[in-house]
């Protein structure tokens, strides 16, 4: 009976132990060379590139659609189509050029016939009147030996026949003024067709673009989405949709926080690397930093600074616009202690963790120096090798 009390006692004391003591995931507080980074999201791109815009229309078109495009990543060879806008809009202003053209050539056409007949007809106008004109001098002669009011009265025919055949001269001369003006007019409207006609040509030409040079072609994105251009989306004229990169030199695009910022400086290395090639490390070096910051996204008021970090080399695996994990290496630091950071806890500005000792876990104050993203330097508080749970061991009993 003795010895059941004593096993009972026991197995009680073991319960005890492990819910205090609960199995709990540790680190060990490592002193090794502590490198004080930072890890962005980035974005490969070429420092060389071939743009290719949506084309420079007429606001008389109407609006660009793109209603074909080549997919991100395709090889293109120069002349291949890369983007196809829709030309309907285009189109329909041809034929609505061409048929107004038909209509004042048409109309030239008639306009001329018209101002042939009004010619011929002040020309039969001075005919007649020059007839007139000759018969009244006919009369003035042979009237020598007739009544003075008689001879009066012919020689007033005689000046009102040459009035009318002066204003049958000068009608014909204000005529054919006229005629020419309408004419050099339709001539002026039939050029203006002819030339927007020619613009429409040239423009449909244009909704057609074509691959200047061969290569790699990677869409742009959209301003307004956030998204790489797409079938549907409808840019300005002259904004930029496809890149035609020199693939021997590439650069990493990232976005640091205004936090962060003013940790990074130029020429300071790098270490990048593909999500699908995780175990290969790529190196780099900071080239550009932004002088202005920028808000993250558009309804977004996280402020970010654009810089770049040069891919040192060249490498099949990467090509433009794929997403990179890019680690900016800030300092090193020699010969010191650091634990994970799940390891560090911290209560009313006091920071401790959790040190295992036995088969459970004591709570210790330390102080702590930088961190990256992953760990933080520990000065004081702690020795080498000591193991640090990375949880609360007691949250349970809490």
């Amino acid at each position: 009976m003795k010895k059941l009390s004593i096993i009972l006692i026991a197995l009680v004391l073991t319960a005890c132990k492990g819910e205090t003591a609960r199995e709990v995931q540790t680190g060990k507080v490592k002193k090794d060379l502590f490198f004080v980074d930072l890890v962005e999201e980035g974005e490969i791109h070429a420092t060389n590139a071939i743009n290719i815009s949506s084309p420079a229309i007429p606001y008389i078109f109407g609006l660009l659609k793109i209603i074909q495009i080549v997919e991100d990543g395709t090889k293109v060879n120069v002349g291949d189509t890369v983007i196809l806008f829709d030309p309907s809009d285009v189109q329909k202003a041809i034929l609505e050029a061409e048929a107004n053209l038909e209509i004042a050539k048409a109309e030239l056409e008639k306009m001329k016939a018209q101002h042939g007949s009004k010619i011929e007809e002040l020309k039969a106008n001075i005919e007649i009147s020059e007839i007139s004109h000759q018969i009244s001098e006919i009369q003035l002669e042979q009237a020598t030996f007739e009544a003075d009011i008689t001879r009066k009265e012919i020689q007033l025919n005689l000046d009102k026949a040459g009035i009318a055949l002066e204003k049958a001269r000068e009608e014909i001369v204000n005529q054919q003024k006229i005629h020419h003006e309408e004419i050099q007019q339709s001539v002026l409207t039939i050029r203006q067709l002819q030339s927007n006609l020619k613009d429409a040509h040239v423009t449909l030409d244009k909704l057609t673009v074509i691959s200047p040079a061969s290569g790699i072609a990677i869409l742009k994105r959209n301003w307004s989405t956030g998204t790489k251009w797409q079938v549907g989306d409808q840019p300005w004229s002259g904004m930029p949709i496809i890149d035609l990169p020199d693939l021997d030199e590439l650069k990493v695009e990232a976005e640091i926080s205004e936090v962060d910022i003013s940790k990074i400086s130029l020429d300071l290395n790098a270490e990048i690397k593909l999500d699908a090639f995780s175990d290969t490390v790529f190196k780099g070096k900071v080239i550009s930093i932004a002088n202005l910051a920028q808000f993250k996204e558009r309804d977004s008021k996280i402020k970010i600074f654009p810089v770049e970090v040069l891919i040192d080399g060249t490498s099949e695996v990467f090509l433009p616009g794929m997403t990179v994990s890019c680690r900016i290496i800030v300092d090193k630091i020699e010969d010191v202690l650091y634990i994970p950071l799940e390891g560090l806890f911290e209560d009313e500005s006091i920071q401790f963790v959790y040190v295992k000792s036995g088969n459970t876990f004591k709570k210790r104050p330390v102080v702590t120096g930088q961190k990256n993203n992953d760990y933080i330097i520990v000065k004081n508080g702690l020795e080498q090798d000591e193991l640090i749970a990375l949880s609360d061991p007691f949250t349970e009993l809490n």
